[in-house]
């Protein structure tokens, strides 16, 4: 049985043994009491635990198989991260709607070395329960106050310049997915003021011709566009 375990969580994939979705814990759990019943029952035949952890196995591969061609089976079974923290602002709903308390919150900002929810440019919970921080981002200590001032002026003055001479991006934050399976994130388009036919520009001067070619296309703050094309069959 020991041997079976282990051979079925290999077959899982390496994700298995790292941070567990709630899917992923769920099978974990159900190999482990399945196991624990043949080893425990010594007069029970060892098919009785092979063959139901063999049907565990079944449906955890081809669900994964599936979630990896539909994002929207992926949000069905993981969920979607949740921003705790945007730009120094706690969202207490956001809180509440994950059962997150503040406790458990500067806990983990503690642990990156992070004693302020005013230092924290964003917070979010990703759907392994993992708390992701992104401090915010300081002036050089060295110098008066005019220059760091000046400094602060001459980032947010470049964030504002044209891009490829289209109007301004106003997004200041995390990098936005703006296509992800062929399929374009519209709300996500919206946040940044563009439109599908200023993305297809931009796509287009990459040499790609159709939305559906790509695997994931995104935007940072400073309006730099990553694509990365989908595998060719």
């Amino acid at each position: 049985m020991y041997f079976i375990v282990y051979g079925a969580i290999r077959l899982m994939g390496k994700r298995e043994i790292g941070k567990l979705s709630m899917f992923d814990l769920v099978v974990s759990i159900m190999l482990a009491e399945i196991a624990a019943f043949v080893i425990e029952d010594t007069n029970k035949p060892l098919f009785h635990g092979i063959v139901p952890m063999l049907t565990v196995l079944v449906v955890q591969i081809i669900m994964a198989y599936l979630s990896l061609k539909s994002r929207k089976l992926r949000l069905m079974i993981d969920g979607k991260p949740t921003v705790l923290i945007s730009k120094g602002t706690l969202h207490r709903d956001e809180m509440r709607k994950q059962r997150y308390n503040l406790d458990d919150l500067l806990l983990q900002l503690r642990e990156q070395n992070i004693d302020s929810i005013g230092e924290v440019e964003f917070a979010i919970l990703e759907t392994t329960g993992k708390l992701t921080v992104f401090p915010k981002s300081h002036p050089s200590e060295n110098g008066n106050n005019a220059g760091k001032d000046g400094a602060t002026n001459s980032i947010q003055k470049a964030r504002r310049e044209k891009i490829d001479g289209f109007q301004n991006i106003k997004y200041e934050g995390l990098p936005l997915p703006l296509i992800m399976d062929g399929k374009v994130q519209d709300q996500n388009l919206e946040l940044i003021q563009k439109t599908r036919f200023w993305l297809k520009n931009q796509i287009q001067g990459k040499g790609i011709l159709d939305f559906k070619d790509v695997f994931i296309c995104s935007i940072d703050h400073n309006g730099k566009i990553y694509v990365s094309l989908k595998d060719e069959k």
